[in-house]
């Protein structure tokens, strides 16, 4: 797919990122740039928890199916779960690199299949830096300023004080855009930066309505469907996932299943759409 250049005064620029004090004079984009549609930021840390990870899967999952593009930066942690999570219902994602557009330069490395992948499910990649531009670091600061410039709102999800995350959530709040976040345990140095920004005046966000309410846009409907399971261990399953996201070894532990059939069970229940392995095999409830 080949890397366009849109000027500053194309049509297709995005309207709201051409009113920011200091906006690309023009980006590059590969894949589909869409007119008029309604974005919104997700971003967090690299190293995020397992409830980062099933939280930032969800809510992008639940925004996107409210027809929602989200925009985040393809970093390892939060950004790459914001960005399966909008994949995972056939949602779009934009993702916005520090580097060129090409292979060589995308990074992470890691990261070429997921970016392949938002290619091919019509999402784009945008960067204000032309093909060759390497990973420098100081690119990935100023790319955040437009992850929070063509954006309604941001949302961030676990991040540690000097994070990049914050550095998004400041640029938004020049921009006057809504700023979001979502609260963790107190024990974790990862909920230090979103306790800060709710103290500051941040929208706590527990589940996707709480966006879409503050956004004015239309919510979802209320409440999560109730999975069933189709047996006693599938329900045994089901119930210590509602808890949270695990791992099989928790699970295991928790409904006093054998390791094979916890196994055999999990890998029907994802099949049929019921839980989702968010990496490592650590599940998480698939909710409708």
């Amino acid at each position: 797919m080949e890397i366009e250049r849109i000027k500053i005064d194309d049509e297709l620029y995005p309207k709201l990122l051409r009113k920011i004090s200091d906006p690309p004079k023009a980006l590059y984009v590969r894949g589909e740039l869409l007119k008029n549609e309604i974005c919104f930021g997700i971003v967090g840390t690299r190293r995020c928890s397992d409830y980062g990870k099933e939280i930032a899967f969800s809510i992008a999952r639940d925004l996107a199916q409210a027809g929602l593009t989200v925009v985040s930066g393809m970093a390892r942690g939060i950004d790459s779960f914001s960005h399966q999570g909008a994949l995972e219902r056939k949602g779009r994602t934009v993702a916005v690199l520090g580097t060129g557009l090409d292979e060589k330069s995308i990074y992470p490395q890691e990261n070429l299949k997921l970016a392949k992948r938002i290619l091919t499910e019509s999402g784009c990649l945008i960067s204000e830096y032309p093909e060759g531009t390497p990973g420098m670091k100081s690119n990935f600061p100023e790319r955040n300023r437009i992850i929070s410039g063509m954006s309604l709102g941001v949302l961030v999800i676990e991040a540690k004080f000097g994070s990049g995350a914050l550095i998004t959530a400041n640029w938004a709040r020049k921009q006057k855009r809504k700023i979001f976040a979502v609260p963790g345990t107190v024990h974790s140095k990862n909920s230090q930066g979103p306790h800060s920004l709710i103290k500051k005046g941040a929208i706590l966000v527990e589940k996707a309505d709480d966006i879409l309410k503050e956004l004015n846009l239309p919510c979802l409907r209320s409440g999560l469907k109730q999975l069933k399971g189709e047996s006693l261990e599938e329900n045994l399953i089901l119930k210590v996932l509602r808890e949270g996201s695990l791992s099989i070894d928790k699970i295991i532990e928790k409904t006093k299943l054998t390791p094979q059939i916890v196994s055999a069970n999990l890998s029907l229940m994802e099949i049929n759409d019921k839980v989702k392995n968010l990496g490592a095999n650590v599940y998480a409830l698939s909710h409708s």
